[in-house]
């Protein structure tokens, strides 16, 4: 059970192995786009091109796809990247229902796990899979993996990596429940000082704050990146507002402080531009103005030549 492409892994890492998968169920296509063309999900479309059977319940509580599900005689359940399920369907299978989450829960539970551990500033993440029971994110912890999260990794590129090693987890986990090795921990067990949360990103949470330190804005910005991405406005000197969305940044090194007030801005050269934050300034390297293509910063530079006479807010 999947949608995106992060969970396409997973169901290609389980056809590759010795298991069966007797269906796949996805969401619903839906119209998407300017040209409402009708969307198939990532999940749907592998699953075609591979003669797997697909199942697009409108709803989950639905009688009839509850008797499909059961008539399928599944020993158990994979969920990856879908919705939460209600008890008729994950108490179904004789082995249980079991997920895959993007953290080390019981931290980061919740919809945006990648991108809340970058904007937290994490060192390291993982991959954690749990049985399903009534709340969400909560069951009990079947295997985890640490990996670390790099300086200046952003969140599609934590993605792609936890996609890969979450497959691999996943088919491990099979394995286990398979064998009969499986142990499991209940989180309850788990000794955390403080629990993070990973509720889903709202267009609020993607408003860059220059008043923050520079490491914070540059954990903001990669925590978004590329989607849905990090947005500032620019004010010019004639009082017009551009939103500006910011994919890549880095924290100027010391050789390129300057006195910048928050929000400020200086061009240096024809390829660097920092905007001043409550310490060192960022430096600005792919952003996209409204309605433009994205473009690297020197590009940018070039289509909007009174930019030093404008500020962040």
């Amino acid at each position: 059970m999947g949608t995106p492409e992060f969970a396409v892994a997973s169901l290609n890492q389980i056809h590759k192995s010795r298991h069966q998968v007797v269906a796949v169920v996805t969401v619903p296509d839906k119209p998407a786009g300017r040209g409402q063309k009708i969307h198939e999900s990532a999940v749907k479309i592998y699953a075609q091109e591979n003669n797997l059977p697909v199942l697009q319940p409108e709803k989950l509580k639905n009688p009839e796809f509850v008797q499909q599900l059961k008539s399928l005689e599944a020993d158990v359940f994979v969920v990856v990247a879908f919705r939460m399920l209600p008890r008729e369907i994950w108490s179904l299978p004789r082995f249980g229902t079991f997920n895959l989450h993007a953290s080390l829960l019981p931290q980061y539970r919740g919809a945006a796990p990648i991108n809340w551990a970058i904007i937290n500033g994490e060192k390291e993440t993982g991959a954690t899979t749990f049985f399903i029971d009534d709340k969400i994110d909560t069951g009990k912890i079947i295997l985890q993996e640490k990996i670390p999260i790099g300086e200046n990794e952003t969140a599609g590129e934590l993605h792609d990596r936890l996609m890969i090693k979450g497959a691999d987890l996943v088919v491990e986990t099979l394995y286990k429940i398979a064998s009969g090795e499986i142990e499991t921990t209940s989180q309850d067990e788990f000794q955390v000082a403080e629990l993070a949360m990973a509720p889903k990103i709202f267009r609020q949470d993607l408003k860059i704050d220059w008043t923050k330190t520079a490491k914070i804005i540059h954990n903001h910005i990669r925590g978004l990146s590329p989607y849905p991405g990090a947005f500032t406005e620019i004010l010019d000197g004639e009082n017009n507002h551009y939103s500006l969305k910011i994919f890549k940044a880095s924290i100027a090194d010391d050789t390129e402080i300057t006195n910048l007030n928050v929000g400020q801005i200086r061009v240096i050269g024809q390829n660097k531009l920092l905007v001043g934050t409550a310490d060192r300034p960022i430096s600005l390297e792919i952003v996209q103005l409204e309605g433009k293509k994205r473009l690297p910063i020197t590009d940018f530079l070039l289509g909007f030549r009174k930019i030093e006479q404008s500020k962040m807010i």
